[in-house]
């Protein structure tokens, strides 16, 4: 699986020209979300985008979808996506890191001790049974009724592919990761947003079933992973490219005038950094 590039932290768009497409559910009161259209509305399609997890600044002209953490406000007058880390905890300390959470939510090794992400420093949420599911869930719903509270259209569901990490070790299944997103999926779209399927590339056949409405794909334009032809298979022209790296970058964008393409730098940095980075196609 592909290495996934997170920071280790934790309203129609005027003019716009490109077509959008949208996903009958409950009707809600949004500027976006119109209450008279009983609809969720998903991202333009090959729109230009920023990818502003890091932190939130000012896009560059001409940027008409951004996705910022559920901790920012929405960009004004852009389509906005808001980031949930929806399997996994925040590192400790943080908020809803481990020690929000009830000790039997956390998944635990065959030492009883946490099973923790090695490459965020995250704790695994056990999402193995039903019940689990259930409370787990309550509490990731704060977080999307977060997201609709602020204004924001859309939510990205972060780490759905955790079942497939080693050092879960079998204990977590594609058909739990499933179960569990269709309870957040159902719960966003009740308030109106829209949901994106975080990479998986492997269930993205699915993701009509599990009430997930378009792509957010980082590096499926790896030459170790060749997954963006994929996600447009799956999802057609609802997608959007995440890349790190030039290589990367080239071979998204053969893919880049049906939708949208960026590079960020690995910790998707602010512009004040100097290891910051933005290139589109």
């Amino acid at each position: 699986m592909p290495a996934r590039r997170r920071p280790r932290t934790g309203k129609i768009v005027t003019g716009l020209a490109l077509a959008t497409s949208c996903v009958t559910v409950l009707a809600v009161l949004n500027p976006f979300r119109s209450e008279a259209a009983e609809t969720v509305v998903l991202p333009p399609v090959h729109a230009s985008f920023d990818y502003q997890i890091g932190g939130a600044y000012e896009p560059d002209k001409g940027v008409q979808v951004v996705t910022r953490d559920v901790k920012e406000s929405p960009a004004k007058d852009l389509y906005n996506i808001c980031y949930v880390n929806a399997f996994q905890t925040q590192q400790e300390g943080d908020v809803s890191g481990p020690q929000d959470w009830d000790k039997d939510l956390l998944l635990t090794g065959k030492n009883g001790e946490p099973v923790i992400d090695p490459d965020w420093d995250e704790v695994i949420l056990d999402i193995s049974e039903d019940g689990k599911r259930e409370r787990i869930a309550q509490q990731i719903d704060k977080q999307i009724d977060q997201c609709d509270t602020k204004g924001f259209d859309a939510v990205e569901l972060d780490n759905y592919d955790t079942y497939d990490r080693d050092v879960v070790d079998g204990a977590l299944t594609a058909q739990d990761a499933q179960a569990y997103i269709r309870l957040l999926s159902a719960h966003a779209h009740a308030k109106g947003l829209a949901v994106g399927q975080k990479n998986t590339v492997e269930l993205a056949g699915n993701h009509k079933a599990n009430g997930l409405d378009f792509a957010v794909a980082e590096e499926c334009g790896n030459p170790k992973w060749k997954e963006c032809g994929k996600y447009v298979s799956a999802f057609g022209d609802h997608a959007i490219f995440i890349e790190y790296t030039e290589e990367g970058l080239r071979n998204a964008c053969a893919y880049g005038d049906r939708v949208s393409v960026v590079m960020r730098d690995m910790d998707v940095s602010e512009p004040d950094s100097e290891d910051y980075v933005r290139e589109t196609c």
